[in-house]
């Protein structure tokens, strides 16, 4: 999977601008606050139509413009694809796949592939367990769309049980009208459960060999996936719902489930989390989406585009020098405030309003 070019009008600070890409390696080189990662935002936008920035997407528009634009042509082994999404700040915003508008976003993934790091990335190891489901669902759902879909009815029908919970105020009548609301949850929780189980499995694999790499050998890294339940999942989740009934109506919310899993990272047995130095955790992010490259070449049978934003500045020389020579696996975009003129690639100069 490559871009071959992108074309932004009225977007972030970009009102008119054109860039065409290399197949391999591309580095986009320019001060701070130029624009460079608004370049990768709009890429990633028309990836998986959204933002990974923000979720207020009104946000994307030209200061003191109504709409903006991206259009994006991608190539994959068989066919040129070409995406465009319209943002307008009454409308929602309208995608389209060579030239034919798609009624939902979960349309859009799939059609082509891209992994997103930058050094706020050290969140998916520092941060909270939203942040690591948030890292297994879009890598995830790029590669299987039902999962996505998955994941949509799963919130639904958790939001029309929390609603339960909160409205309801005879707990007896809530004993005999949640049980469908149990079943439901658990059955898709199920489904979702495995898919995840089945990626951790793959991604762990990569990710100590990634690791090993970037760290020359030093250090080893394991993935560990956590659920409330690790076998029978729909069975146990079913009698724990109801056991922790009570609990969940005085609380008013679902305290079990799938939207509370979580990723167990360790480096040389000790938890990166709480014990890792600053250097080990960047690392391991960073292993962890050169995995999910390789995860995705597993499914699609192509790498997907490799999106590197402002990483040089965060890793040593040999770390930098270990990560090119990574890169060279796939097209790879990456924005830096200066390079080394000896590297083989297409340097595109970033300047605000350029």
């Amino acid at each position: 999977m490559k871009i071959k070019n992108l074309h932004l009008s009225n977007f972030r600070s970009y009102e008119n601008q054109f860039f065409e890409f290399d197949d391999k390696l591309n580095i986009l080189v320019g001060a701070n606050a130029q624009g460079k990662t608004n370049v990768l935002e709009a890429i990633f936008f028309a990836v998986i139509g959204k933002s990974f920035r923000t979720n207020k997407e009104k946000e994307v528009i030209n200061f003191g413009k109504d709409s903006s634009k991206i259009e994006a042509l991608f190539e994959n082994d068989y066919r040129e694809i070409k995406i465009d999404i319209v943002f307008n700040k009454i409308h929602k915003k309208a995608i389209m796949v060579d030239g034919i508008g798609l009624k939902k976003v979960g349309e859009l993934l799939g059609r082509t592939n891209a992994v997103f790091f930058s050094p706020s990335e050290l969140k998916l190891v520092k941060e909270s367990p939203d942040d690591r489901r948030k890292f297994l669902n879009i890598a995830i759902s790029q590669t299987n769309k039902r999962y996505f879909y998955l994941l949509s009815r799963y919130e639904k029908v958790l939001a029309n049980r929390n609603k339960l919970l909160k409205t309801c105020q005879d707990f007896d009548v809530l004993k005999q009208t949640i049980d469908i609301w149990d079943r439901a949850l658990s059955e898709i929780a199920e489904k979702i459960f495995i898919e995840r189980k089945k990626f951790v499995e793959e991604i762990s694999v990569y990710a100590q060999k990634a690791h090993e790499y970037l760290s020359n050998g030093k250090e080893n890294l394991k993935v560990e996936y956590l659920s409330d339940f690790s076998e029978n999942y729909k069975i146990n989740m079913i009698k724990s719902l109801q056991k922790n009934l009570t609990k969940d109506f005085k609380l008013g919310y679902t305290t079990i489930g799938i939207h509370r899993d979580d990723l167990n990272l360790f480096v040389n047995d000790s938890e990166v989390k709480n014990f890792g130095s600053q250097g080990q955790q960047r690392t391991v992010a960073l292993s962890l989406k050169l995995a999910e490259l390789e995860c995705n070449k597993i499914r699609t049978g192509h790498y997907p585009i490799l999106l590197l934003d402002d990483v040089f500045s965060e890793l040593d020389n040999d770390r930098r020098q270990r990560l090119l020579n990574f890169t060279k696996k796939t097209q790879t975009i990456i924005t830096c405030t200066e390079f080394d003129e000896k590297i083989n690639a297409k340097i595109i100069n970033i300047k605000k309003n350029n």
